[in-house]
């Protein structure tokens, strides 16, 4: 190690990635974390025996920053991606009673990869799978970095492309409410059709899903933490930064409790208000602009039953409050012959504050309805995790209003899934920022350095 002191302020996957990243290029590097552990939003706590993550969080073969973060804390094994994409869609809601049909890739090219899926989707009729087929077409001529599509709605493209109403519902927003957390109407054409060309329409597998056989805690805290400390990189957690001041010779100083730190760069890898209270005077041109990114918000229900209701990992559903189901049993620790289901609920705005007791009279008796033995079964425990400002809301205007990594004063960069990554706010956008970040701080400082995706090709 140098003289060169990184400050990092955040242990979330941006701030961790950005930590480690300038770690490995030689750089001293002190991370700090307000709260008592690392991993930000995606995170795990105890409760009694268990072992339960805040929300339910997925990613995709096609997430290759993500999956370069697993890898660098050596978690890879625990975090598999499924070998094909297949996700259940049970349907409630028809004449016809719960009816399954399933979103699943051949080995074809794209966009063949999907044909065989849609056409015997059932949820859909043949006309809206013909209809659905051409506005995929559509949507992979388009240029996500396009200005022009942030400031149209995907809800009135999807419109014009002849989609009807069920069509939107039964396929795209049951894609793009999870991954973007908003619905069509909600979100920007042009972070939709990022999502929809990168996932489905890049590559067979692209959307190949994967998701942490192990606690989310594992993966991001403990791994993490490990993976840190064996670069040498300082780890301060309960420790609030209070004030970023430049100082004389292009340096910073990182106000603590009782302490300050002097560094040669700073990356602020918080949210995006409280990124705008630390920043100093003349660091961007438009402050002003990071509070007028919105946020969503994310509910999680979590049921205990005394036996097992559901045979897949997961499936998603329609006609139904329910958006999509997850066993969690094995990865909880759970011990006993009963199971652990997390229901997570997207773009919840309605329900955020909803009292348990009346999410407990709604979603217990859907959960009967799309899962028979869950009639028989006994709840042995209900409760409730919340994230109100869970995610960036990706509103049509929001590209102009995320700023890039380097700000304005020298030494002094940003980092998180809420900054200008071209990705919706997930953990793939996370790592990203950190990578960017870390880039900018490393080309200032002048060290060597390869883009971990350079690395990887």
């Amino acid at each position: 190690m140098t003289g060169r002191h990184a400050v990092v302020v955040g242990g979330g996957l941006a701030g961790v990635t950005a930590a480690l990243r300038l770690a490995d290029a030689g750089v001293r590097v002190t991370l700090l974390e307000g709260r008592p552990r690392l991993g930000g939003l995606a995170f795990s706590f105890r409760r009694g025996d268990l072992t339960v993550d805040n929300g339910q969080h997925v990613y995709l073969r096609c997430c290759a920053a993500y999956r370069w973060f697993l890898d660098r804390v050596g978690g890879a094994d625990l975090a598999p991606v499924q070998d094909r994409l297949d996700v259940p869609v049970l349907d409630v809601g028809g004449p016809r009673g719960p009816r399954l049909g399933r979103l699943r890739r051949t080995a074809l090219p794209v966009p063949l990869h999907l044909a065989a899926s849609l056409a015997a989707y059932p949820h859909l009729s043949v006309a809206e799978r013909l209809a659905a087929g051409r506005a995929a077409l559509a949507l992979r001529s388009l240029d996500p970095a396009d200005p022009a599509l942030d400031d149209t709605d995907f809800a009135g493209w999807l419109a014009r492309h002849g989609q009807s109403r069920r069509a939107v519902q039964a396929l795209w927003d049951l894609v793009g409410v999870a991954t973007l957390n908003a619905t069509a109407a909600q979100t920007s054409l042009g972070l939709a059709a990022m999502v929809f060309r990168t996932g489905l329409l890049s590559a067979p597998g692209a959307a190949d899903i994967g998701w942490a056989r192990v606690p989310l805690g594992h993966l991001h805290d403990t791994l993490a933490r490990e993976a840190l400390e064996a670069r040498g990189v300082r780890v301060l957690v309960r420790t609030r930064v209070s004030a970023v001041t430049p100082a004389d010779g292009g340096r910073w100083v990182v106000d603590v409790p009782g302490d300050s730190l002097d560094a040669d760069t700073v990356v602020l890898a918080v949210p995006q208000r409280e990124t705008h209270d630390l920043l100093p005077p003349g660091a961007l041109d438009t402050p002003g602009d990071l509070l007028r990114i919105g946020t969503a918000p994310i509910l999680n229900v979590h049921v205990l039953y005394d036996r097992p209701v559901l045979r897949r990992p997961f499936f998603a559903a329609l006609g139904s409050p329910v958006q999509w189901v997850f066993d969690r049993t094995e990865a909880s620790g759970m011990s006993g012959p009963g199971q652990y289901l997390a229901v997570s609920q997207s773009a919840a705005q309605a329900e955020i504050d909803a009292p348990v007791a009346e999410l407990r009279a709604r979603y217990l008796p859907e959960l009967e309805r799309l899962l028979p033995p869950a009639r028989h079964a006994r709840v042995t425990d209900f409760f409730v995790t919340r994230e109100r400002t869970a995610t960036f809301a990706p509103a049509p205007g929001v590209a102009r209003l995320r700023p890039g990594a380097r700000t304005r004063l020298p030494g002094l960069y940003l980092a998180g899934a809420w900054t200008a990554t071209g990705w919706p706010a997930t953990m793939e956008g996370a790592v990203r920022s950190g990578f960017t970040a870390a880039a900018a701080a490393l080309s200032a400082l002048g060290r060597p350095h390869v883009h971990p995706l350079e690395e990887a090709a």
